[in-house]
């Protein structure tokens, strides 16, 4: 099947607005690689310190400086549930690529926060900057040079962009990320649903909340509905950096073990020693990153990829906006449902047919890159498979039903669910912000109302629970961006929106702050861009102005005349009660370097030349200088 052209068109966009960031990023992941294992530019002392602690035949293996050396950077911990099988990998991770002659080792912990349980809670405001935490953790335990290839452990929303963000910039080594698997399947997402709506309405107790609750997020393993952490999996396996299928296998199972094993013998089949060298740096590039905005659109992912996606394009020398992937979303059709814009959850989709029967799909209908690398080699059709288990307890891989298992929850190409992504741009005087509509009705998709302003969320439940709310009307959340207070998701406001809309009010919600991909049937203009502390048009809304919020002709606007919005000054309110507390002002940093939304709330720096190192090899400036002594690992920066 031929590209579609309008892929064809947004690649090669991408592709010149992204020629000289790029370029740097590649030379410095070559001026990083060196001839043989990464730890032969330690000295003696760096050495020793780094295998003093190991077993005799490992360290004899790291001591003879020939065998590929395997980090493991992992986001374990054992209060969430999504992190808590992370705990025996690193044994079965070691156990596997000791039987093939390499060593791996314990490189260094990730923080693994869970917007589940910090959601409407003061530590919610550090979440979106625990991505650049966590990216940042990676490459200190990147940071030792001792490793050839690393694997990469974790599966929540910050986590996986934060560590494919750190493994970006040491593009050099390659990567094979490693998923922990989805909870088997509870209480229906969908009467969890109703029970918060009645809980929000006063007709359940706390109790019946409670019990609810945790019916569905019962036991080991990531949520089933498809918000980010889902979301995730899919792109890492749209993106070739999962073994083929490994996203949604659960955890405690022999296949979960057994594709652990399979991930392990990659990382070192693609080390350089390894024969078939695939730095991620090499697989991440810019077709990977539109096919990886298909995939998002085609299953109703995430709005958080509008931030993540961007971000991990950036850290690899990409430039992506907005109207890259509203451009995309008009032709990638919607394949699957998965709550919330479906009644079925991921161990449902999975069944279907899962990410292999997307992946072939888009592919066949010529909305996806075929010619990109994966962790597998050259070619995105080698992950159009699905696990399964060999008499011997070994992963296999075989191709992905032709049929799906069941229409009502995935479905092929020729037969969409929707003909567009329900990923929408709406911008006018009010900024630029992104919609996602896939699980909201057409009726409900223009809302054009007065303005009814607040400075928190805690603001719109006060007056909600005070019975003020039962009108028409678009709720402006504002001071919710990344500089603000750290870019918060909202979803304590979803269940009383969706009372008051279930109520026969027409209501929509206009905020810098996040939403993500659990965000439901209300229409809500999110991130809008710029925010108020950057001269942001949402701080010149005031109570009554009629606001139109329309997906369908991508228009967010004030209806105030034009020379009374251009008089207007910029609200100001004191936000510093988000600054101190629960670990906020060691966020400081963060919320004062912060990117726009729309360029990923990124802190850190897209590559340029002037960033780029190169090694004094051979008659560099300093002399004669011989490749693997001491002194080859020495940088200069180019003139």
């Amino acid at each position: 099947m031929a590209l579609h052209p309008v892929v064809e068109q947004v690649t090669n966009r991408i592709i010149e607005r992204s020629r000289a960031s790029r370029a740097a990023y590649l030379a410095h992941l070559e001026a990083a690689r060196i001839a043989g294992v990464q730890r032969g530019a330690l000295s003696c002392t760096n050495l020793a310190h780094g295998f003093a602690a190991f077993p005799a035949n490992d360290k004899l293996k790291l001591r003879e400086t020939k065998k590929p050396s395997v980090a493991i950077v992992s986001s374990y911990n054992d209060m969430l549930s999504a992190h808590q099988p992370f705990e025996y990998f690193p044994k079965v991770i070691k156990d596997a690529v000791r039987e093939i002659g390499a060593v791996a080792q314990f490189a260094g912990g990730v923080p693994a926060m869970c917007d589940g349980v910090t959601q409407g809670q003061p530590g919610m405001e550090l979440s979106l900057f625990s991505r650049d935490t966590i990216a940042m953790s990676t490459a200190v335990a990147l940071s030792h040079n001792m490793f050839d290839s690393a694997l990469y452990l974790g599966i929540c929303d910050k986590i996986v962009p934060g560590l494919l963000i750190g493994a970006l910039h040491f593009g050099h080594i390659p990567a094979v990320f490693v998923p922990g698997g989805p909870m088997t399947t509870g209480l229906s997402n969908k009467e969890k649903a109703r029970v918060r709506q009645l809980y929000a309405q006063g007709k359940a107790t706390r109790e019946e909340l409670l019990e609810c609750e945790s019916a569905s997020y019962h036991g080991a393993g990531t949520c089933t509905f498809y918000g980010t952490a889902n979301s995730n999996q899919m792109l890492m396996e749209m993106m070739g950096l999962h073994m083929p299928g490994a996203a949604f296998i659960t955890p405690g199972t022999p296949l979960r073990d057994a594709l652990t094993r399979a991930s392990s013998h990659q990382a070192v089949a693609i080390s350089q020693q390894g024969g078939n060298y695939m730095p991620v740096g090499h697989i991440v590039d810019e077709k990977s990153i539109v096919n990886a905005i298909a995939a998002l659109h085609a299953t109703g992912g995430s709005t958080n990829h509008t931030l993540h996606l961007v971000a991990i394009a950036r850290a690899a020398g990409i430039v992506i906006d907005w109207n890259d992937f509203d451009e995309l979303s008009k032709v990638v059709p919607l394949l699957s449902r998965i709550y919330p814009n479906g009644d079925a959850d991921i161990n449902h989709f999975q069944a279907a047919g899962g990410p292999g029967f997307v992946i072939r799909e888009l592919l066949d209908a010529g909305l996806a890159h075929d010619d990109v690398n994966t962790i597998l080699g050259h070619g995105l059709r080698k992950h159009c498979k699905e696990p399964f288990l060999d008499d011997a307890g070994q992963a296999v891989f075989k191709d992905v039903p032709l049929q799906s298992g069941d229409e009502s929850v995935l479905r092929p190409h020729t037969d969409p669910f929707s003909s567009n992504g329900g990923m929408v741009l709406v911008k006018g005087n009010l900024g630029r912000a992104v919609m996602k509509v896939s699980a909201v009705k057409i009726e409900h998709q223009t809302v054009e109302a007065p303005a009814l302003t607040f400075n928190s969320q805690e603001d719109f439940m006060h007056a909600y629970k005070a019975g003020h709310l039962n009108r028409d009307f678009v709720a402006v959340i504002r001071f919710q961006g990344p500089r603000a207070n750290g870019m918060p998701e909202l979803h304590a406001l979803t269940p009383a929106l969706s009372n008051l809309q279930d109520a026969g009010h027409r209501v929509a919600m206009v905020t810098d702050g996040r939403m993500s991909g659990a965000s439901g049937k209300v229409p809500a203009a999110i991130h809008v861009s710029p925010e108020i502390l950057a001269g942001g048009p949402l701080g010149r809304v005031r109570d009554g102005d009629i606001i139109r919020v329309c997906a369908a002709t991508g228009t967010l606007e004030a209806l105030v005349p034009a020379e009374v919005w251009a008089a207007r000054k910029q609200v100001t309110a004191d936000i510093s009660s988000s600054h101190i507390g629960m670990g906020r002002e060691l966020f400081a940093m963060f919320r004062n370097s912060s990117s726009a939304a729309e360029e990923g709330a990124a802190t850190f720096p897209l590559p340029s030349p002037r960033h780029t190192t190169v090694p004094l090899h051979e008659g560099a400036d300093s002399g004669e200088i011989m490749p693997g002594s001491d002194e080859d690992f020495l940088f200069r920066t180019p003139k």
